[in-house]
């Protein structure tokens, strides 16, 4: 019986890297690969969503963005004993193909597979390189975007596959969609770990400044920080709002696909769920996102017609208010953003993805 093949998947601690490595390992499990993922303490905490028979290996990297001058300093030595570390293990396993999807946690396994001369490849969900993917772009044999177009350094060839979206997603990919309407309507608000506080600010005042005809029929999912918690469910609470504030949604496909409204950041899987599982949307870029990535993400989605896009600096209660009653009043247009995001959508981003990988350890 021939071994069956071994992908390493690196990746970094947020779930904007996280997700789409998660949809990769569940379709190359099913083709009958083992998956091992190499990612750190802080990935590790994205783990839940993976299949339980992908082998978490947890790597020491480190990164010049956080810490002070000693933990700088010290940033070199830990890279450098996460890739010694990342060596020794793919010595032992050797694997057939290593894909990187950014984030510093996803240095050490994609050092490692360069210094091996491992065949090996990265997937860019963002349209504007991350750091880490920058680093390894021209030393892998295939640079697979999710956003399209993407920037890439001179000489590098970008493969357009799209985000891929977990199997959770994938399992309402096209579900239909409910119109606004006099009965029960609700609206999601997502916002990534890092960018969710200025939705907290806005959203819920733009919420209570509804017509009474939509704001009485609507329930509310909103995901807040934990520091933002309290102060989003009082207000709620006092303006007599049915609302689910949580620090994290579990089940954000379930919740998105039964939402008339999605409010959200333009995180790269967040923009690829709303248009495999097809629902109208606000956007709101995270002004700080490197490079101003999250502006690019949403482009592809509003030129479609399935996302109004609010610049964070244009950003009030009273245009969230407006672009909201535009949408939750007026059934038709929102039933064609629903059907817009859905031509934007790339559901086989993940199978896609897969056959790259297939091919590049056939190639060997």
């Amino acid at each position: 019986m021939s071994k069956q093949p071994l992908l390493v998947i690196a990746a970094g601690g947020t779930g904007g890297h996280m997700f789409p490595a998660q949809a990769l390992a569940e379709v190359m499990l099913r083709k009958g690969w083992r998956v091992k993922l190499s990612t750190d303490v802080r990935g590790a905490r994205y783990t839940g969503g993976f299949p339980h028979t992908v082998e978490i290996e947890e790597m020491s990297s480190a990164t010049f963005a956080r810490g002070g001058v000693l933990a700088k300093l010290a940033v070199p030595f830990r890279i450098l004993g996460g890739v010694l570390g990342a060596m020794r293990k793919m010595r032992k396993d050797r694997p057939d193909v290593v894909v990187g999807f950014g984030g510093y946690p996803a240095i050490p396994a994609m050092g490692a597979a360069w210094l091996m001369k491992l065949p090996r490849m990265i997937h860019e969900q963002n349209g504007i390189l991350g750091r880490v993917n920058k680093i390894f772009a021209k030393r892998v044999s295939v640079v697979a975007c999710g956003t399209w177009p993407t920037t890439l350094p001179d000489g590098v060839q970008g493969l357009h596959v799209g985000n891929p979206v977990r199997k959770t997603v994938m399992d309402r990919a096209g579900a239909g969609y409910i119109t606004p309407g006099d009965y029960p309507m609700s609206v999601l608000v997502i916002g990534g770990s890092q960018g969710a506080r200025i939705l907290s600010d806005v959203v819920p005042t733009a919420i209570a400044g509804l017509p009474d005809p939509i704001l009485q029929n609507l329930r509310i999912s909103h995901q807040a920080r934990d520091e933002d918690f309290d102060r989003v469910t009082a207000f709620y609470v006092e303006h007599g709002i049915s609302a689910d504030v949580q620090p994290f949604f579990t089940d954000v496909p379930a919740r998105m696909s039964e939402a008339q409204l999605v409010v959200s950041r333009s995180g790269a899987s967040s923009v690829a769920d709303i248009s495999v599982i097809g629902r109208p949307s606000i956007l709101i870029p995270f002004a700080a996102a490197a490079g101003d990535h999250q502006t690019a993400n949403a482009k592809g989605l509003s030129e479609a017609g399935g996302a109004i896009v609010i610049p964070e600096s244009l950003l009030t209660a009273e245009s969230m208010t407006e672009q909201m009653a535009l949408i939750l009043g007026n059934p038709e247009g929102a039933s064609q953003m629903a059907r817009a995001a859905l031509s934007a959508g790339m559901p086989d981003a993940a199978e896609t993805l897969a056959a790259q990988v297939e091919a590049l350890a056939n190639k060997e």
